[in-house]
């Protein structure tokens, strides 16, 4: 078993005495290597999130600390650029928009587009090229990745998963086992930590992999648990899963865009992510999927009418784009994670994902993922300091090790404060979000957040935990 989580060596950050204070968090933003990052982005003003209703958005004011990258991030300046050259070649060439592109376009012609995102897609992570493909949204990838690759039989049918699934998981999971004819009571095994913890130890999700090895089909799990804020050990609990026979995927909705991932390497099966959170394309972008090689292979050996490939739900942009439009009804998949496509891809969805995938080409997520672990220690450490546990009014209930976690701190709440917190947040234009009955989900995002945020957010915190 590996030493390191997801094989990265461990980075804990060590704070001066001095580090509670504003000084200290302004010099940390002085040396920000992301500090020009910021200026990529378009950050909500406080007039506009405290005001209820908008007769037009004031973008000149002071901004909000924006704290929600784990559920929405916020757009990138260059959205707007690529909607337009999105707009200038519908409006100019139309139909030809499919096979060619205007002169000085950001984007290549719509058939080139999905592909186009993938070269950018595949770095972040950890992929070939032809492993990802940009298509659907999270829920309807996971839906067409579980038609290929849950095949239960009499022997192996159940599919395990973690105890607190997102919902919209859970709900596909169940309509995948019914639709086998098959009962979620007896195929559904749901994975939770021990009595009164959060954190899934990598060693009790072995525990019910061999429990039900003999009769699990398939393993999914979440990258990052949206809930907790837990990082899983996806290179080691994938090997030890399919060790034992089991398919294996993962939704990396929280994880994508947020740690570093290397699913070719990994040996990882099937995933898929959306591209709101952390990659900020835009509420319901289009998401992205992956598939490893071994399972994207077609085989013509006998004959070019008779590819032989994985099963999956096919339509014709999963074809092959050299017969795409020969319309003779006779499939032939692209090789690849493309080949999973099904409908032509919205080309005002796909700029706008390829808009921010321009700002994560300028840099790297080992570098993102650097100031990540650093920002969310520096969030933890404020968070903790002058308090025990007797006197602190929340848990942290995301893992205390930098390797076991990304961007979000979920903070616990003793019952009846939560509301008066979310309360005093909103006054303050800090946007975090709240989990019922009690967790508010704190996610500073290394490239648009600074340091002094999390300073003055906390101060706030604190105060309204105090009222």
């Amino acid at each position: 078993m590996s030493n390191h989580v997801n094989g990265v060596k461990p980075v804990n950050a060590v704070f001066p005495e001095n580090a509670d204070s504003q000084e200290y968090a302004a010099s940390l933003d002085a040396a920000d290597p992301f500090a020009a990052f910021r200026e990529k982005f378009i950050i909500p003003s406080k007039a506009n999130i405290a005001s209820t209703k908008l007769a037009k958005p004031n973008l000149s004011k002071e901004p909000c600390i924006y704290f929600c990258g784990n559920s929405l991030g916020i757009q990138p300046k260059a959205t707007s650029k690529y909607l337009e050259a999105q707009l200038d070649t519908w409006s100019s060439i139309g139909v030809h928009g499919h096979f060619t592109n205007i002169e000085d376009s950001p984007l290549e012609s719509w058939q080139l587009l999905a592909d186009q995102a993938a070269a950018s897609m595949c770095k972040i992570v950890g992929a070939a090229p032809d492993e990802v493909t940009a298509m659907g949204t999270l829920t309807a990838n996971l839906h067409m990745l579980l038609a290929s690759f849950y095949k239960p039989t009499a022997k192996k049918h159940k599919i395990l998963l973690d105890w607190k699934a997102f919902p919209s998981d859970h709900y596909a999971i169940e309509s995948h086992i019914a639709w086998h004819d098959l009962d979620s009571k007896k195929s559904m095994v749901l994975m939770g930590p021990d009595e009164g913890e959060y954190r899934i130890s990598t060693e009790k999700i072995f525990s019910y992999i061999d429990e039900h090895a003999e009769d699990a089909a398939l393993l999914l799990l979440p990258g990052i648990q949206y809930y907790t804020g837990q990082l899983f050990d996806i290179k080691t609990i994938t090997e030890y899963a399919q060790s034992k026979g089991l398919v294996v995927g993962w939704d990396l909705a929280h994880a994508y865009a947020n740690v570093e991932l290397k699913l070719h390497d990994w040996n990882v099966d099937f995933a898929a992510w959306c591209t709101y959170k952390y990659g900020n394309a835009g509420p319901g972008a289009m998401g992205g999927l992956f598939v490893h090689e071994k399972h994207g292979i077609v085989d013509y050996s006998q004959g070019e009418d008779s590819p032989r490939f994985r099963h999956r739900l096919t339509g014709w942009y999963g074809g092959d784009r050299s017969v795409r439009f020969k319309m003779d009804n006779k499939f032939r998949p692209t090789p690849g994670a493309g080949g999973w496509q099904v409908s032509n891809p919205s080309a005002i969805d796909l700029a706008c994902l390829l808009a921010t995938l321009s700002v994560f080409d300028e840099t790297s997520m080992s570098d993102i993922r650097r100031k990540s672990v650093h920002i969310t220690a520096y969030l933890e450490y404020l968070l903790l300091k002058d308090t025990t546990d007797e006197t602190r009014q929340f848990r942290i209930i995301t893992p205390s090790n930098p390797e076991e976690r990304g961007a979000q701190l979920s903070l616990l709440l003793k019952p009846g404060l939560l509301q008066n917190v979310a309360q005093k947040l909103q006054e303050a234009a800090i946007v975090c979000d709240k989990r019922e009955p009690g967790v508010v989900r704190v996610a500073p995002a290394p490239l648009y957040n600074t340091y002094s945020e999390v300073w003055s957010f906390v101060k706030l915190f604190k105060e309204a935990l105090k009222q």
